[in-house]
């Protein structure tokens, strides 16, 4: 898919922008909802990252969010189904064509949540790790700077590494 790649420097303010977009939502699923969590690389500080809030919200019965499409679309929000990830509903919000908000739906227990959560963690915890993931990004992002297919793909085994020490992390910190 042709989408220009863009990274920029860490923004205090996708922190605000976090707590905003999570009170909206918690009105939208309100029962359902469990919680709501900032993911992905805005969700680390000092790192580079596409200027797109992740959120990842987490409910109760994944099959009850495609009945709150319609009010998912009043706010913004176009619905995209799994979108890939099994057991996923997935939201994206855009202006224009530039992508502002992607919010990631699963139920609660989906080993989605804990892998998200895990290597959001690891990486606040771990600021070298934090660093080199920052670096390829950049890398990346100049390399695919019209392919965000490409850019992804390239991620794909750092990501996959890092899923592995997250989760040896997160065992030897319980």
């Amino acid at each position: 898919m042709t989408r220009k790649v863009d990274v920029v420097s860490y923004d205090p303010a996708w922190a605000d922008m976090f707590l905003t977009e999570a009170e909206v939502l918690r009105n939208v699923f309100g029962d359902q909802l469990v919680d709501v969590h900032h993911i992905g690389s805005t969700a680390i500080p000092g790192i580079l990252a596409k200027p797109i809030l992740d959120l990842l919200v987490e409910v109760r019965d994944i099959r009850e969010v495609d009945e709150m499409n319609s009010e998912m679309w009043e706010l913004g929000y176009a619905s995209l189904g799994e979108y890939g990830i099994p057991e996923r509903r997935y939201f994206v919000k855009k202006s224009g064509e530039t992508h502002m908000v992607h919010i990631h739906t699963f139920q609660t227990g989906n080993p989605q949540v804990e892998r998200h959560l895990n290597f959001r963690n690891y990486l606040i915890a771990n600021p070298q790790e934090a660093q080199a993931y920052s670096r390829l990004k950049e890398k990346l992002a100049q390399q695919f700077a019209e392919n965000i297919d490409g850019y992804v793909e390239g991620k794909n085994d750092f990501i996959q590494e890092i899923d592995r020490k997250a989760g040896i992390w997160k065992k030897s910190n319980l």
